[in-house]
């Protein structure tokens, strides 16, 4: 029987070859009947198999594709217009990128879990009060109701071994000068993330890809210690050539 003629009810109906009703679609996605037809009029899936003016029938994939569509718009805040370009161009990786996205945030909140108080933070380092609040509004700490991230520590820490060091407000340095590398590594990292999410979603799965970045971190860290010094020392040398 052709998805044109009869009632679907068959083994070779739409029913019999796995394809969903309206109702049953909604049921498996988690998404009300209005939403999906919402989509279907956006153009954000394809046209279901009609077998009448009043009666159509949804391939299964339509499932997580609805899935899909549901989280980037509330996860990721994403109008439909900018949903339809990502799926017309290539759902699955929309998908794997996705995923990986949300294992590495997932990994990174785990961490953020054990957080230390502006008072503790204070005890350890002895680091101003003033100094920690002009950070926080620089963003370059971004303390919550909790405290402050062992990301937040670690720099604090390095601030201090600055000033114990003599780099400290006698000679001119203060909390701005941590803009600088702030800035310089926005725009690293915006690069950064770039390659990493056109590489990695599709080759391997989202726990691995994200344990390959985890591990990737220190000798990365490692890899821009040592290029700064190299720079640093080539940038004097060239200043002194060009002085005569």
């Amino acid at each position: 029987m052709s998805p044109s003629g009869g009632s679907g009810q068959s083994g070779n109906g739409p029913a019999g070859n796995g394809l969903l009703k309206m109702r049953e679609l909604a049921a498996a996605s988690g998404v009300s009947a209005a939403t999906i037809k919402h989509y279907l009029r956006e153009g954000l899936l394809p046209e279901p198999v009609r077998t009448s003016r009043n009666m159509a029938y949804y391939p299964p994939d339509f499932v997580e594709r609805i899935r899909l569509i549901k989280r980037l718009q509330e996860e990721r805040f994403m109008p439909l217009k900018a949903i339809k370009r990502v799926l017309d161009g290539d759902p699955e990786r929309t998908r794997a990128l996705v995923e990986l996205e949300d294992r590495i945030l997932e990994r990174a909140a785990a961490g953020d879990e054990a957080r230390v108080s502006a008072a503790e933070l204070h005890r350890r380092y002895d680091i101003p009060r003033e100094v920690l609040d002009r950070l926080a509004e620089l963003e370059v700490l971004t303390p919550t109701a909790r405290g402050y991230s062992p990301s937040d520590v670690k720099i604090v820490e390095a601030i201090c071994r600055f000033r114990a060091g003599g780099y400290d407000e006698r000679i001119g340095f203060t909390v701005y000068d941590t803009l600088r590398y702030k800035r310089a590594l926005e725009t690293l990292v915006e690069e950064e993330i770039d390659v990493l999410m056109d590489r990695l979603p599709g080759e391997m799965d989202a726990d691995s890809a994200a344990k390959l970045i985890e591990g990737g971190v220190e000798p990365l860290q490692e890899l821009i210690a040592a290029l700064h010094g190299k720079l640093l020392v080539a940038e004097l040398r060239r200043q002194r050539a060009a002085r005569g």
